[in-house]
């Protein structure tokens, strides 16, 4: 399976706000993420993640600077890039397999290899006693679990997370993070991934890059440095959140904001669209 790294320079966001004043959301950005690597996002609410996120994945277009993807340009959606939003986006009156399998069908995939494919999917994510069932008989973490198999059915270079756990109470947000660590280990995938969730940031992320507002740039890009399994009670572990807590308190007094706790929501350009695809090649 592919994996592809991301080249992001002097990226720019502008959006015009519905007043005709011009909104800065995204100013000066500029990363490289390694192919197969495990990268996680973090700021204050209304940052830009999201918005950086979507530049990535070619909905949106730059206002100024440039985005990689492998050797080439991010001009529009990719076909290999994959992406999981908060909200689940699953058909409702489709069974789990077929909503695996979406976008396979959309490729013109015939429906024994879409489903082929796709059950192998529902066995990764530990769903396969479930194909024949419809979304809505499933707990918000099977859901979400659907959608990352879907994401993965067309076998992504990239993959692209927006706070896919953040509606999900605790215990079940700490399994999918266990079971989405197991899926990225056995498919080498490269995961971008953004959270208000410090912890959640540094146990899944290799790397910890943290956004500072008004307008959005990259405040620091911190290294976790720990072995996998990793164990949230461990010295180690401790020390990298204050670490990357530290950063982003920093953040959050410099432009005024108090903001530290997660939340749904957000502006405009910041909130996951429902609607959008699981998997950005259609």
């Amino acid at each position: 399976m592919s994996a592809s790294g991301v080249r992001v320079r002097e990226l720019a966001r502008t959006f015009e706000a519905r007043d005709g004043t011009r909104v800065e959301a995204l100013a000066g950005i500029s990363l490289d993420i390694e192919p197969g690597s495990f990268s996680c996002i973090v700021g204050p609410t209304g940052c830009g993640k999201t918005t950086l996120l979507r530049v990535v994945a070619g909905l949106l277009e730059p206002t100024a600077g440039s985005v990689e993807v492998g050797d080439a340009p991010v001009t529009g959606p990719r076909r290999e890039t994959g992406m999981v939003f908060q909200q689940y986006s699953l058909f409702p009156w489709r069974s789990v397999l077929d909503n695996v399998g979406f976008g396979l069908e959309v490729r013109g995939v015939n429906k024994p290899e879409r489903h082929a494919r796709a059950r192998e999917l529902l066995e990764l994510v530990g769903l396969s006693r479930f194909e024949r069932s419809r979304p809505y008989e499933l707990s918000g973490g099977m859901q979400q679990r659907v959608a990352i198999a879907r994401s993965l059915a067309t076998d992504p270079d990239l993959l692209l997370m927006d706070e896919p756990f953040g509606a999900l109470d605790e215990r079940t947000r700490h399994r999918l993070q266990d079971e989405l660590l197991a899926v990225w280990q056995r498919t080498g995938k490269t995961v971008l991934f953004v959270t208000h969730n410090i912890d959640e940031a540094v146990y899944l992320g290799e790397r910890v890059i943290v956004l500072a507002d008004r307008p959005s740039r990259i405040a620091d890009d911190l290294s976790v440095g720990l072995a996998r399994p990793r164990d949230r009670v461990a010295p180690g572990f401790t020390a990298a959140l204050l670490r990357v807590r530290a950063v982003l308190e920093a953040v959050m007094q410099q432009s005024g904001s108090g903001d530290t706790e997660p939340k749904t929501g957000g502006t405009d350009e910041e909130r996951p669209d429902s609607r959008g695809p699981a998997c950005c090649g259609r």
